[in-house]
């Protein structure tokens, strides 16, 4: 067992900001939810977007329904990814991160943030299907190299610590 970790701000910090990001990701569900239950009418979305009625409005208004239902997939998986960073917060305010634990929620978090980075690709090509010049669709999603080298990094990171965690393992059997 290592030490308990020092009294830096980092780790107060991270746990507070995650635990208002899990509720702020909760919110946005419920929010995205009630724009799904409450605004069916197709004339107030095309009043509020300012569409006037035409075939093309009936699919952007498709599109944007499915980018929502898209988007309500996406809350869980941050919700995944959001309570495996703050129980690996917990193990290192414990001076403890080293763990199996950890390896396993970092392997299920990058598995999450491929889901993401998939559904994002998803995401924009029902941006580009449905934009017209009339009424283009600027949506913040579809492929990002950041993304994808977020879920690499994560992947090796999990690998990482599962052979730290065996490395460990071995060395307090061996002392």
């Amino acid at each position: 067992m290592s030490t308990p970790a020092s009294s830096s701000a980092a780790l107060p910090i991270a746990h507070v900001v995650l635990r208002i990001l899990i509720v702020l990701n909760w919110l946005m569900g419920a929010a995205i939810l009630a724009l799904l239950v409450v605004m069916p009418n197709e004339q107030w979305i095309m009043a509020a977007f300012k569409i006037p009625p035409s075939p093309d409005a009936d699919r952007l208004i498709m599109g944007l329904r499915a980018v929502a239902v898209l988007g309500l997939a996406t809350i869980p998986l941050n919700y995944v990814v959001l309570k495996r960073l703050l129980a690996i917060v917990g193990t290192v305010r414990e001076g403890d991160p080293f763990v199996a634990a950890n390896a396993s929620r970092l392997q299920t978090i990058a598995w999450s943030l491929l889901a993401l980075q998939l559904l994002s690709i998803v995401i924009g090509a029902i941006g580009k299907a449905v934009s017209t010049p009339a009424h283009p669709v600027h949506l913040d999603a579809g492929f990002s190299i950041n993304g994808w080298l977020a879920v690499l990094l994560t992947f090796l990171l999990a690998r990482v610590f599962a052979e730290g965690t065996l490395m460990r393992e071995d060395l307090e059997g061996t002392v």
